[in-house]
């Protein structure tokens, strides 16, 4: 079911918050610096990790990181630098290194800010017609706002790249910011309506559930809504959360968005793999961010 970008923003509840920086503190590595800011979005201070090279000569690509769930509500954005399980490695050094800015901050309920629970966060946004996917996508675009007026950074080369959680806060905030100009997403690109029918809907956390949503769209036309934009989408075909009939269904409506142009569209499908990175996925990507950023 296609949706419009301004529908989508509409059901979302997207209304990104003034951002501002408050603080920032730098620690050199020996091939990279590591910026420790404090962001004030709206009227809420919120921890933002930066990584960059230690010598940017001009205006750089950057990319902004949204990091995954897992449980792990204590990390937020502290999986720029530390990884987790599901990474091969600690993304961040490996963006700078590669000549990228990389900004992760903390969503609601996660990092610094996992003072209340997702569920208790959840149901009180819901209750109130909103939803808190709807905050993270807010705040997700505010991180944007900060990143593209950099100094250090292109605003006309900033990507977006996440797994699991992350992966849906990359691709649906492409989806009604065309200031991402390419988006790589990992182990969360699935039909809902198909994962209900399976069964597999429930491994998803509460923060992504959004009122009225399957009335209107899915995955696969939210994805759309990227192109004519370069878009990887790695998925494995072990992963509870992407079944082989919900990524199918999700990329048949994909696909043809991108029929004037094929080339900008990729599928990472690997057998026997669970919800997790690979070095294969992972060469892809920076491959990926290397020929469109």
């Amino acid at each position: 079911m296609a949706v419009s970008r301004t529908r989508l923003i509409e059901l979302i509840g997207l209304d990104e918050p003034a951002v501002e920086l408050v603080s920032a503190a730098t620690t050199t590595h020996a091939d990279y610096a590591v910026e420790t800011l404090v962001l004030r979005l709206g009227d809420t201070k919120v921890r933002g990790l930066l990584t960059r090279p230690l010598n940017p000569a001009g205006r750089l690509p950057a990319i902004l990181y949204g990091h995954s769930h897992g449980g792990g509500y204590a990390i937020g954005a502290a999986e720029l630098l530390d990884g987790r399980d599901y990474l091969v490695d600690p993304l961040g050094p490996v963006f700078a290194r590669a000549g990228y800015v990389t900004l992760a901050i903390d969503m609601p309920v996660f990092g610094e800010r996992s003072d209340v629970s997702e569920s208790a966060a959840a149901k009180a946004l819901l209750w109130m017609g909103k939803s808190l996917f709807g905050q993270m996508l807010s705040d997700h675009a505010a991180a944007l706002t900060y990143l593209a007026g950099r100094t250090d950074v292109d605003p006309d080369r900033i990507g977006a790249f996440g797994i699991s959680m992350g992966s849906t806060l990359s691709y649906w905030l492409a989806a009604m910011d065309t200031r991402l100009k390419a988006v790589a997403h990992l182990c969360c690109f699935a039909d809902q309506r198909t994962m209900i029918e399976l069964g597999a809907h429930d491994g998803h956390g509460i923060y992504m559930m959004v009122p009225g949503l399957l009335a209107q769209t899915d995955a696969g036309p939210i994805a759309a809504l990227i192109a004519p934009r370069p878009q990887l989408v790695c998925i494995g075909q072990a992963d509870h959360l992407t079944p082989p009939l919900a990524v199918a269904r999700a990329w048949a409506d994909l696909e043809p968005a991108y029929a004037a142009a094929p080339d900008n569209l990729q599928l990472i499908s690997e057998p026997g793999i669970g919800h997790r990175e690979t070095q294969t996925s992972r060469a892809a990507m920076l491959a990926f961010f290397a020929n469109h950023l």
